[in-house]
């Protein structure tokens, strides 16, 4: 049986099935996704919210962690929330913020 390595990109088009519930943009698009490592089938990711107040943060946390958890060659997903930097719509692509009216 081949081990199959998941990539960081693979990582990210997985995360990007995770929507913001309020924004309805996903954790890519707003920029919440801070890094990615991958070791063997072992992937951490580094995010962030729209606010440390998020209601639904545990939420988001879960589908983040089973959208990476679904990815052939992943055994475990290790999401880790970060406030540091603190997030901004600044780390939106200006084509999306322009869109949104930000």
């Amino acid at each position: 049986m081949q081990n199959l390595m998941v990539t960081p990109e693979q990582v990210k088009k997985a995360l990007r099935k995770v929507k913001d519930p309020e924004l309805n943009l996903d954790l890519v698009v707003l920029g919440l996704i801070y890094d990615i490592k991958v070791d063997g089938g072992n992937v951490d990711v580094t995010m962030s919210l729209t606010s440390p107040a998020c209601p639904v943060a545990g939420q988001i946390l879960d589908q983040a962690r089973e959208a990476v958890e679904a990815l052939d060659g992943v055994e475990q997903a290790n999401i880790e929330l970060t406030f540091s930097p603190p997030w901004t719509s600044a780390r939106i692509p200006a084509t999306v913020r322009a869109a949104l009216g930000l």
